[in-house]
C-alpha cells in the first residue's frame, strides 16, 4: 500500500494486490489478487478490479465500473465439478497512464485502453482502445479524441499535440 492512499468504508483489497502512492479507493470497491494499481489512481464506489487488471498512473475508474477476467466463465466443468484456478485462463488487461472510464463501464478481458483515453459511461469495451480515443457504446467504438484535460478533437495526433502542451514540465 503506497504512502497517501485512502481506503474508504468497506473496501476488500486482496494480498498480493499492489497499490501505489495517493490513491483514492471508494466505498464497497474490491481489488482482487494480483492486481497491479499505480500512483495517483482513483477507483470510485462499487468498482471491482479482478485478477489480472493493471492500472497505471493517473487512471480514473468510475462508480460500478467491471473489469473481467475470463472469457469462457462457467462455473463447473464439463463433468460437473466445481472449477478452480487451474481450471481456466485468466485474461490480461492493462488500462495506460491518465485513461478514464465512466460509470459503470464493463471492461472484457484481454484488452488495453491506451494513455489518455476516455471511455464514457455504460460502454461496454470488447477490443483495444487507442490513446486519446474517446470511446462509448456497446460495443464501445471511438467517436473522437481527447487531450489530457479532456479537450475533444478530430484526430489522435491533435489529441496528443495538445496534450504535450497540456502536460509540459510534470512527470
Amino acid at each position: 500500500m503506497g504512502e497517501g492512499t485512502k481506503i474508504w468504508a468497506n473496501v476488500q483489497i486482496r494480498r498480493g494486490a499492489r497499490i501505489g502512492r495517493e490513491c483514492v479507493f471508494g466505498r464497497n470497491s474490491f481489488v482482487d489478487v494480483d492486481v497491479t494499481v499505480g500512483d495517483r489512481v482513483k477507483v470510485q464506489n462499487n468498482a471491482s478490479l479482478y485478477e489480472g487488471v493493471t492500472l497505471e498512473t493517473g487512471v480514473f475508474i468510475g462508480p460500478h465500473v467491471v473489469f473481467t477476467n475470463d472469457l469462457v466463465p462457467r462455473a463447473i466443468n464439463p463433468d460437473g465439478t466445481l472449477k478452480n484456478t487451474d481450471d481456466w485462463v485468466l485474461g490480461r488487461t492493462i488500462v495506460r497512464r491518465g485513461a478514464a472510464l465512466g460509470a459503470c463501464t464493463v471492461v472484457v478481458t484481454g484488452v488495453e485502453i491506451g494513455e489518455w483515453a476516455m471511455v464514457g459511461s455504460g460502454a461496454v469495451v470488447t477490443r483495444d482502445v487507442p490513446a486519446h480515443a474517446l470511446a462509448v457504446g456497446n460495443p464501445a467504438r471511438v467517436i473522437g479524441y481527447v487531450s489530457a484535460s479532456g479537450q475533444r478533437f478530430d484526430t489522435a495526433e491533435a489529441a496528443a499535440a495538445a496534450t504535450s502542451v497540456e502536460t509540459e514540465g510534470t512527470s
